[in-house]
Parts: C-alpha cells; structure tokens; sequence
C-alpha cells in the first residue's frame, strides 16, 4: 500500500469552525476575523502588546491571550469595541 492511497481529502466550507463541529460556528468565525484584524491594525500602527492594550481599552495579558486565539470567552461585542477605540 502506498501513502498516496491512504490519503483522502474533504472539501470544507467556507467556516472551517463548522466543520470542526464548533458549537456556534457563525460567532466563533466572526470573532476570528475581528482578531485578524487587530492583528493589522497592531501591524500597521505598529503597535506592541502594551501600547495595542492602551488602544484597545483592555491589559496587556487579554491582548496576549486573544492573540494566541484564546478569545472565545471573550464577547462578540467586547472585539467590536475594542476595534472601534482604535478607528
């Protein structure tokens, strides 16, 4: 047997959080792309995690942790004002 024909591939969608099985995969994939971009808005601005804390109205450990993708405890709309303080 070869390891080409161990090999098989599934599409996904368009929401790899659904196709994990993520409950509520709508918001988690949201949240992600709010993430994404405070990750261009730090780039950008070329922001550390202190000054991004600053920006974002939140210490600098919540700026780590949302960044190394622990955000789902975090609020929809708690992403969206920390975005907002920065526009």
């Amino acid at each position: 047997m070869t390891a080409q024909s161990d090999l098989s591939v599934q599409v996904g969608t368009a929401n790899v959080f659904a196709d994990l099985g993520h409950a509520d995969p709508d918001t988690h994939l949201l949240k992600a792309q709010l993430v994404a971009r405070m990750i261009d808005v730090m780039a950008e601005r070329k922001l550390t995690q202190v000054a991004a804390a600053k920006a974002f109205g939140v210490s600098q450990p919540d700026v780590s942790r949302i960044l190394e993708g622990q955000f789902r405890d975090v609020p929809l709309e708690g992403l969206t004002r920390m975005l907002a303080r920065v526009r």
